[in-house]
């Protein structure tokens, strides 16, 4: 989802919860899930939120040979006509990919399918779109290789790439930051700073919150100014809704278990 800008998020994919997740890697955000009955409440919560709210979601069924493949984010990058498929940083999560990109193939007849190869590796979770510039995270799941053939796609369609390195307690570029709407980028004390994204252009910020309530910072913008958030993380709610947006909370502790946040669960195409 985060390549794609705010006008752009009317269908979503998600896939859903299997068998294995309580399997599902984790080293972060939680200790590894405990409740799969709880997981899929939460992520049948999740899509409601996103179609009660005009998007079409598309879910896929779960592979119980693969635990975290309920965190579709990572397999495909879609922007602007083309669909990248990186190689995932984490080998045991390699094979959830081809069934998604058969679906984006078949959805998206018109787009260009770009297959990322070895040694380049890159998590759709490190990439993290601001209006038309597209930042990248370079951490133990994405390396320079990959964010090369990143570049060699955004030069061709003419964006701006700006890496950010990501700190070795953190996962992913949206694991501590995202984009409400195209204005403003959220991000952790503690993990980032404003400078960690450049310059912003006229009209955008990056507003800082609390350390300790980075899982709150990956957040879902929708039309309307409405966001979608994880529950218990207060400033961050606050935040939005003192600059006009409509919060919609979400209870993500069993996603958040497998280090999973709210984007990591969608493709947005």
């Amino acid at each position: 989802m985060a390549t794609v800008r705010l006008d752009q998020k009317g269908r979503a994919l998600v896939r859903a919860v299997p068998d294995s997740y309580a399997n599902a890697l984790a080293s972060y955000f939680g200790a590894g899930p405990t409740n799969v009955a709880l997981a899929r409440s939460q992520h049948t919560a999740y899509v409601s939120a996103l179609e009660s709210n005009g998007v079409e979601v598309t879910i896929l069924p779960a592979d119980n040979a693969h635990p975290d493949c309920i965190f579709v984010e990572d397999q495909a990058v879609v922007i602007d006509g083309h669909v990248l498929l990186p190689v995932p940083g984490a080998e045991s999560r390699r094979g959830e990919q081809p069934p998604i990109a058969d679906f984006l193939a078949q959805k998206l007849a018109g787009h260009q399918i770009c297959k990322m190869e070895p040694p380049a590796m890159m998590d759709g979770g490190d990439i993290l779109r601001l209006g038309d510039i597209i930042f990248v995270g370079r951490s133990t799941r994405t390396n320079d290789a990959g964010i090369g053939e990143l570049k060699d796609l955004l030069d061709h369609l003419g964006h701006e790439l700006r890496i950010v390195d990501i700190p070795p307690h953190a996962l992913h570029l949206t694991s501590i930051a995202s984009t409400p709407c195209d204005q403003i980028i959220l991000a952790p004390e503690g993990y980032l700073s404003p400078e960690s994204f450049g310059e912003m252009p006229e009209g955008c910020e990056v507003v800082m919150m609390p350390k300790e309530e980075v899982y709150g910072c990956n957040t879902i913008g929708l039309p309307g100014r409405k966001v979608l958030v994880a529950d218990g993380y207060p400033t961050v709610a606050k935040t939005l809704e003192e600059r006009g947006f409509e919060t919609i909370l979400l209870d993500m502790s069993e996603i958040r278990a497998a280090d999973g946040s709210p984007t990591c669960c969608s493709i947005f195409f």
